[in-house]
Parts: structure tokens; C-alpha cells; sequence
């Protein structure tokens, strides 16, 4: 989980403003950070099958949101992916 300090940071670098906590670009980092710390807790709990349930929703509810993000803004889109190096 991410703490509080680290959610802000997340609004305040890629939203549109510092209370922006729904949009596409945002939710696709901390979903992105989330992904991240949970891949960590699987390589040393390999048996926590909820977590890799959980993990493997993050994962294609990024991709979801990604898809429609390439679809609606483009420039937003590829500021994302660049930032985090999906694509």
C-alpha cells in the first residue's frame, strides 16, 4: 500500500492540479505504484495467492485505463508511458 505522503506526491506531479486524484493519468501511476510494491511482497511471498489475485486486477485495470487514455489524449498518454516506461 501506498502511504498518504506518497498518494500526494502522485497528485501533485501528474494531475492537473494538486486535489486531481481521478483522473486517467494519475490513476495509471498509482496503480503503477501499487504494481510495484506488491510485485516486491510476491517475490518474497511467493504463496500469497490473494495478492497475486489482486496484483493481476491492478495489472489489467492499468491496462484498461491506459487503452482509454491512448484513445481520448494522446499527449497524456504518451507523457505517462514515457514517465514510467510502459511502452
Amino acid at each position: 500500500m501506498l502511504t498518504k505522503r506518497q498518494k500526494e506526491n502522485v497528485f501533485k506531479d501528474h494531475g492537473a492540479h494538486a486535489t486531481d486524484t481521478g483522473s486517467a493519468a494519475v490513476q495509471v501511476v498509482l496503480f503503477s505504484k501499487e504494481i510495484e510494491s506488491l510485485t516486491k511482497h510476491l517475490k518474497t511471498n511467493p504463496k500469497d495467492n490473494s495478492s497475486r489475485r489482486g496484483l493481476l486486477r491492478m495489472v489489467s485495470k492499468r491496462k484498461r485505463l491506459l487503452t482509454y487514455l491512448g484513445e481520448t489524449d494522446k499527449k497524456s498518454y504518451n507523457k505517462v508511458a514515457k514517465k514510467l516506461g510502459l511502452k
